[in-house]
């Protein structure tokens, strides 16, 4: 359950910083459709505008990676966090931009390699090799 009011169609147009987010989410998804997560922050107004456009900066805006590496990298993400309505929302999305079953089959499978080695070199505290260690440009 929700701890914010999730502001309706009304309550967005009748408050233009507001009004102003929603459009653009529409225009710029080509949907008229906003979620629940741009509804939640409308009663915050500067924040939904920063979120939206820094969220347009990262995952819209053109990029070395394509949009749908991107969706794939916030799902693995989310899924570190736990959060699940961004797992589903950036699943969801990442079928949009043409993930196919077996693509999703696979990545999970390397989502759950990396946490199976991620435990395991966390729990036995193997130290980093110099040829892998990033901070000296090893590569």
């Amino acid at each position: 359950m929700t701890t914010v009011k999730l502001w309706n169609d009304a309550e967005a147009e009748a408050d233009p910083r507001v009004k102003a987010v929603f459009d653009d989410i529409r225009a710029t998804r080509k949907s008229d459709f906003v979620n629940n997560f741009w509804r939640g922050l409308a009663g915050q107004p500067e924040l939904l505008a920063a979120t939206w456009n820094r969220l347009k900066a990262v995952m819209v805006a053109p990029g070395s990676l394509d949009p749908l590496t991107k969706e794939l990298i916030y799902v693995a993400v989310s899924t570190a966090n736990g959060c699940s309505y961004c797992v589903h929302s950036h699943t969801a999305a990442a079928r949009a931009k043409g993930m196919t079953e077996d693509q999703y089959a696979e990545f999970l499978a390397v989502v759950g390699m990396a946490f199976q080695t991620n435990g395991l070199v966390t729990a036995l505290q193997i130290p980093v090799d110099p040829a892998f260690d990033a901070s000296t440009g090893a590569s």
